[in-house]
């Protein structure tokens, strides 16, 4: 895990420690909090048009809506993170390469005068 991950993770901490908040933060309510902070991001983009939320960051009061669900959703995964002891990182690495080899890219199909 790379050091800026596990600063952060460190400083989440102290900040709910500084506040007697880790007795709350149990895997089930971080699962919990992370689940109401990513539907939180999706209402922001309910009822746009695919055209709408491809150019929701052009506009300053929507781009920072989004920016805050984002580093919300981040915060409680890096928190359910600690709680559980997953690294997110060696975790995602994994994943993709396990979608890599489950989901190829389709194979070219080589035509009348590929010349390669």
């Amino acid at each position: 895990m790379t050091d800026d991950v596990q600063a952060l993770q460190k400083r989440l901490a102290a900040f709910a420690a500084a506040r007697d908040w880790e007795q709350y933060h149990t895997p089930k309510n971080l699962a919990a909090a992370l689940s109401v902070e990513a539907a939180e991001l999706v209402e922001i983009f309910q009822w746009l048009t695919p055209e709408e939320s491809a150019r929701i960051m052009a506009d300053p009061d929507a781009a920072h809506r989004v920016t805050d669900e984002v580093a919300d959703v981040l915060s409680y995964l890096l928190q359910f993170c600690s709680a559980v002891g997953v690294d997110p990182l060696a975790a995602l690495t994994a994943k993709i390469e396990r979608n890599e080899e489950r989901f190829p890219p389709p194979q070219k199909e080589s035509g009348a005068g590929d010349r390669r």
